[in-house]
C-alpha cells in the first residue's frame, strides 16, 4: 500500500546533504553502503549532487515525514552534462577530497572516476541521449513510489523536448532490472555493464 504520508516534490539546494546521504545508503545494489567508504560523501559526488547543482529543472525529492527519502535526477543532454561537469564540478571535488588516500572497498573506484570521469553508457547515448537516476531509501522501495517518481521525472523531460532516455543500472540488482522492465524500459548489456533505454515520445501518445 502506498504510504499517504509521502509526496514528490522538486529538489531544491537544501536537500544537498540529504542528497550525499541517500546516494550512500543506496550504493550497494540499492543498500546500504555506508561501511564501503571511507568519506560518505564520495558516492554522492558522482551519482547524485551533481545533478541537484548543474539540472535542478530535472531533479525531484520524494519526502516522508517531512524528510527526503529518495530522489530522481535527470539530464536531457548527457553529452552537454559531462561537458559541464568537466569544466564546473570536477575541479572542485578533487580540490576537496586531495589527499585522500584509499582505505575502504568502493574508495579506489569512486576516487578513479572523480579524477578521469566517464559517462556508464557512451554506446546509447546516440539514440537515448538523456540519462537518469532514481534512488529510494530501503523503507520505501517497492511501495509505488518509484513508479510515480519515474513518471514524474520522465514528464519533466519530456517537457524539455527530449524523445529517448536511458539509465544504468548495477548488474547484480535483480530487483532493479525487474523494476524498469515492469515500465516497459529496453534492457541492454555491453562489456559487463547493463542499461535500460525507453523512447518517452512514444510513451507520451
Amino acid at each position: 500500500m502506498m504510504d499517504t504520508s509521502c509526496f514528490i516534490r522538486p529538489a531544491i539546494e537544501a536537500d544537498t546533504e540529504a542528497f550525499f546521504d541517500i546516494c550512500l545508503r543506496t550504493a550497494n545494489g540499492g543498500h546500504d553502503a555506508s561501511a564501503l567508504y571511507s568519506d560518505p560523501r564520495l558516492p554522492g559526488y558522482i551519482w547524485s549532487v551533481p545533478y541537484l547543482k548543474f539540472a535542478k529543472d530535472f531533479a525531484f525529492v520524494l519526502v516522508q515525514d517531512g524528510r527526503p527519502a529518495g530522489y530522481v535526477i535527470g539530464v536531457p543532454d548527457t553529452s552537454l552534462f559531462d561537458r559541464n561537469l568537466a569544466a564546473n564540478w570536477w575541479p572542485s571535488v578533487r580540490r576537496e577530497i586531495a589527499g585522500l588516500a584509499p582505505s575502504r572497498p568502493r574508495d579506489g573506484d569512486v576516487l578513479e572516476r572523480i579524477q578521469n570521469p566517464r559517462s556508464g553508457t557512451p554506446w546509447l547515448q546516440d539514440q537515448y541521449p538523456a540519462h537518469l537516476h532514481i534512488n529510494i531509501l530501503p523503507g520505501l522501495q517497492a511501495s509505488g513510489w518509484g513508479r510515480r517518481m519515474i513518471d514524474t521525472e520522465l514528464q519533466a523531460l519530456r517537457n524539455h523536448g527530449v524523445t529517448a532516455v536511458h539509465l544504468g543500472v548495477d548488474p547484480n540488482n535483480e530487483r532493479a532490472r525487474g523494476f524498469y522492465r515492469h515500465l516497459g524500459f529496453s534492457e541492454f548489456e555491453r562489456d559487463g555493464s547493463v542499461a535500460f533505454a525507453m523512447r518517452i515520445d512514444e510513451r507520451s501518445r
